[in-house]
């Protein structure tokens, strides 16, 4: 199958890899030619996956050309999808996204993005999966969602294998918001571990947090089931616990009293917690959703809230029935 990656970050680079390996036919495409000529020369992508070394099979490209491509992978930051949609309209194969995220002005998941620019067939491809272990081949399984029963299986045949196991499910909106928001709710779950609080704060953190996120993913047209999944419960597991986690260790950093604009300011990588925080919140207002976790990160990260008022305010809610 002929194949596209769109993005040369971590993720991108780590699934242009595993689909060489599967016999795939890949280019991988970045949006700056100083990078793409670094990774061409190098045949490793030592800024964002160092020690892995490229297959010889995988192509480097900075022309954003799908006109022969069967299946487009999108693996750039929420922020930019739309833009690099726009660019890829003709594309006339089926658009996967891998970017969890939500747009801010409209709501709309990736996906969504997606099929309103290319009309074309469109799936998600999340759960917990992260880059660097991938690329060591260490286990992991993903779910690939599509409306289109077809277009899904397509997806799981191009990254199914030993290592990389690939469920196919429907819910679509779903899988996209369960890995969308679990970024969030990572950024507070890295601020516990930075104020030095114990695994029975993190694990009510998570607990509750999914029932949150179930709260908005319904109101927004997603299966209250699916947040039990791999797109759900298993990636917010690994993306709120793991020292590999960007947004973990973003949150972790403010935790232990660093300034987030600072932070982000410093980045060499994106941490997608911080924009979807933003829609996250915009888009429980619009849907009359609780969601108490989204609403403190939020006034942390874009408000100038103390994080001890931030805690504060949170744990000290009234009593009420589990939900």
């Amino acid at each position: 199958m002929k194949i596209t990656v769109l993005g040369a970050g971590a993720f991108g680079t780590a699934l242009a890899r595993l689909l060489c390996e599967n016999g795939q036919e890949v280019r991988l495409w970045g949006h700056s030619q100083k990078h793409i000529e670094t990774l061409q020369a190098t045949r490793v992508n030592d800024r964002h996956l160092p020690g892995f070394p490229f297959p010889e099979t995988l192509h480097l490209t900075q022309e954003l050309d799908l006109s022969d491509a069967e299946l487009a992978l999108f693996a750039v930051p929420s922020q930019a999808m739309r833009e690099v949609a726009e660019r890829a309209k003709g594309f006339k194969g089926i658009a996967v996204s891998v970017t969890k995220g939500l747009e801010h002005d409209t709501g709309l998941t990736m996906c969504g993005i997606l099929r309103e620019v290319l009309d074309v067939s469109v799936a998600a491809l999340s759960g917990p999966s992260l880059a660097r272990e991938l690329a060591k081949g260490i286990p992991a399984a993903v779910v690939a969602a599509s409306e289109d029963d077809s277009a899904g299986r397509l997806v799981q045949q191009a990254f199914h294998r030993n290592t990389f196991r690939v469920y196919r499910g429907n819910d679509l909106r779903g899988v996209e918001m369960g890995g969308a928001l679990k970024n969030v709710i990572a950024i507070g779950a890295g601020a516990c571990d930075g104020l030095g609080f114990g695994d029975n704060s993190k694990a009510a953190l998570v607990t509750r947090a999914i029932a949150e996120i179930r709260r908005l993913g319904e109101a927004h047209g997603a299966q209250a089931d699916t947040f039990a999944g791999l797109s759900g419960l298993g990636d917010l597991t690994v993306t709120c616990f793991s020292k590999l986690s960007r947004n973990r260790g973003f949150g972790e950093r403010i935790g232990a009293g660093e300034d987030p604009a600072r932070l982000l300011a410093e980045a060499d990588h994106v941490v997608e917690g911080h924009p979807t925080s933003r829609s996250a919140y915009r888009l429980a207002r619009n849907l009359g959703v609780e969601t108490p976790i989204i609403d403190e990160v939020y006034a942390m990260l874009h408000e100038g809230k103390p994080l001890n008022q931030a805690i504060q305010d949170l744990i000290g809610r009234e009593a009420k029935v589990e939900d």
